[in-house]
């Protein structure tokens, strides 16, 4: 079974690996990183077929450039400068940094290893490869096709009927059933509801001239770990620094929970309260993470209703509405909505992260909220990494 390309510009990926990727080419070109991709869910199987299959895909993304109409947009983007999108004049994917093999046991296993400011780029392209294959190739697409139509048509209908009020992004590229279906969600999205205030997606935010949205992501804050200068427990703090540095106020909402959301707040002192416009969560509880945001806001004497609330973890429109219900008066809240939106069908979908484990040789990992979700491939560290953040809480609290 041959399938068509699954990405056709490199404008289809997030926003947020232009940001960081324009933060990398600025400050930190010596940065060498490898990804590895993992699939969480358990008895997934991907056959020699689909290995092949993702291959070609690959050599097909690796013979693309971005277009004169794909960097002037770039461009038109207040906070992309210039001399980056000069710079993705020039640039390409490197097939050599890719590496995809698999088991006999059906394990799919890939490699991304190169420059930091190439190699992260290609993040979301693999998994949208990934997630297309994995659908087309194993399921009838045409029945999961209808039944994520079925279940739009609901979504949209609660939205229009008022059961849903709250403003959201569409956030589905890395784990959407295809590019067709997350084209479809988000026109309908954009058109049949006035909730809908964007997408991470900068190819179809160029489509239909919405808003693109984004900021960093965990793997930002975890590059940090790999610059021998910088001790590890500080790693947000000169996370935060650079950012502000390269965007001066402008792009700028702050992921808390990259080495565990205690830490963060460390670092999020006066001068970053009121430098970022707001945080984003994305593990852990969402309430007793929205208190302690608050309450940390109000310790500066900055009223918590300037500032915004972004939730991001694994929500579907139900726990959003929940959220938006706790907070709406006390905060300004908002969404972002991925996998519920461009890959709610019958069949589970695949649960697919490709994760920054190494950088300069020396290991990196998340330390999330959520016991269970750091992926490390050297335990010791990760020990190292606890114990690092650890100390630096129980000497500091208080403070």
């Amino acid at each position: 079974m041959k399938l068509e390309p699954v990405v056709v510009s490199l404008l289809d990926t997030d926003l947020y690996k232009f940001n960081m990727d324009q933060v990398i080419f600025h400050r930190h070109t010596d940065l060498c990183g490898q990804y590895y991709f993992k699939c969480r869910n358990a008895d997934v199987v991907f056959t020699p077929e689909m290995a092949r299959e993702i291959e070609e895909q690959v050599d097909h993304l690796c013979s693309l450039t971005f277009r004169k109409e794909e960097l002037d947009y770039l461009r038109s983007i207040r906070f992309i400068k210039d001399d980056y999108v000069e710079f993705l004049r020039l640039w390409r994917p490197i097939r050599d940094y890719v590496t995809v093999s698999l088991s006999e046991t059906g394990e799919l296993s890939i490699v991304v290893d190169g420059p930091l400011f190439s190699a992260m780029q290609f993040e979301i392209y693999l998994l949208e490869i990934v997630n297309e294959v994995y659908f087309r190739m194993k399921y009838d697409y045409d029945a999961l096709l209808a039944q994520a139509k079925r279940k739009l048509d609901a979504k949209i209908s609660d939205f229009q009927s008022g059961k849903y009020n709250f403003k959201f992004a569409e956030f589905g590229c890395r784990r959407r059933l295809s590019r067709e279906w997350e084209d479809e969600v988000i026109r309908r999205l954009l058109q049949e509801t006035n909730n809908c205030i964007g997408t991470s997606n900068v190819y179809f935010a160029m489509k239909y001239n919405c808003t693109p949205i984004g900021t960093y992501a965990h793997e930002f804050v975890q590059m940090y770990q790999g610059i021998d200068s910088i001790p590890l427990a500080y790693t947000n703090h000169y996370a935060m620094q650079d950012w502000y540095a390269e965007y001066q106020g402008d792009n700028g909402t702050a992921l808390t929970d990259t080495v565990t959301t205690d830490l963060f707040l460390l670092d999020f002192n006066r001068s970053m309260v009121n430098n970022y416009t707001g945080v984003r969560h994305d593990s852990g509880d969402p309430y007793a993470w929205g208190e302690k945001i608050i309450a940390h806001y109000e310790k500066y004497g900055v009223d918590p209703r300037t500032k915004l609330l972004l939730f991001s973890d694994s929500l579907d429109f139900d726990r959003a509405q929940a959220l938006y219900d706790y907070f709406r008066d006390r905060a300004k809240v908002s969404f972002g909505i991925g996998t519920f939106c461009s890959n709610d069908t019958d069949e589970e979908p695949l649960n697919i992260v490709i994760k920054l484990q190494y950088v300069n040789g020396r290991p990196v990992a998340k330390l999330s909220d959520a016991p269970g979700l750091a992926m490390c491939r050297d335990g010791e560290y990760l020990e190292y990494l606890r114990r690092s953040v650890d100390f630096r809480l129980k000497r500091e609290a208080g403070r």
